[in-house]
């Protein structure tokens, strides 16, 4: 019995420095210095997290000036992250999107109204049915600027809602892009059940709240 009391001890205090090296790794993540992306062939680049990727990279596409939206993994402490990583949560990462965008056509502003317009704000760590640490939501910075900007939208909805809004606000680091059998999902998966009953519902919504941003074959 002694024995098996002491293993369990080592066991939790394993644990327990596991999670504060975890800890510690992550916090150096939030205290970093931006890196800012260049523009390419005067395209620029976003990151945002918020629930799961299936249903943002959809969002995004749906927006006039968005060439592309790509899921994959931003935010964490670890390299090389994949799904099954990610979900376990240890990996300080969240789903995440790269937005690739020509800045004449949508403003960074822009692409942070559509991501609080496209979300529960309030809702911590997930959306909808997703819960847990990689479906938080999490706007990334890659300058002064566009800190700026999410600080004072997200104090004003958080001013109009009378509620803590969830969103993270990290320096963007690095963006690892998701399997290829996440990209493109729900255009390609229409009729598989999530698709149908969460990620569609949550686009149309988005939609009826910023019509004046969708492409015209996104209405």
């Amino acid at each position: 019995m002694k024995q098996i009391i002491s293993t369990l001890a080592l066991i939790v205090l394993f644990s327990c420095q596991n999670n504060a090296q975890n800890n510690t790794k992550q916090q150096a993540v939030i205290d970093a210095k931006p890196i800012e992306v260049p523009l390419e062939n005067g395209k620029a680049k976003a990151y945002f997290a918020s629930g799961c990727f299936w249903c943002v990279e959809a969002i995004y596409e749906s927006v006039k000036g968005v060439e592309e939206s790509i899921s994959g993994y931003a935010g964490g402490h670890t390299k090389n992250p994949t799904y099954e990583l990610s979900n376990t949560g240890r990996t300080g990462h969240a789903e995440a999107v790269e937005i690739i965008y020509d800045p004449k056509v949508v403003s960074f502003e822009t692409l942070v109204d559509v991501y609080f317009a496209s979300q529960n704000p309030t809702q911590v760590n997930g959306q909808g049915p997703d819960n847990g640490s990689q479906y938080r939501s999490i706007i990334f910075y890659q300058n002064d600027s566009q800190k700026k900007i999410i600080e004072e939208k997200k104090a004003a909805l958080s001013k109009k809602l009378d509620a803590k809004i969830a969103a993270e606000v990290y320096p963007f680091q690095k963006f690892w892009v998701g399997e290829d059998y996440h990209q493109n999902y729900e255009r390609l998966h229409p009729n598989q059940s999530y698709i149908r009953n969460v990620s569609v519902p949550r686009l149309k919504r988005f939609q009826t709240k910023m019509p004046e941003v969708l492409k015209e074959n996104a209405h």
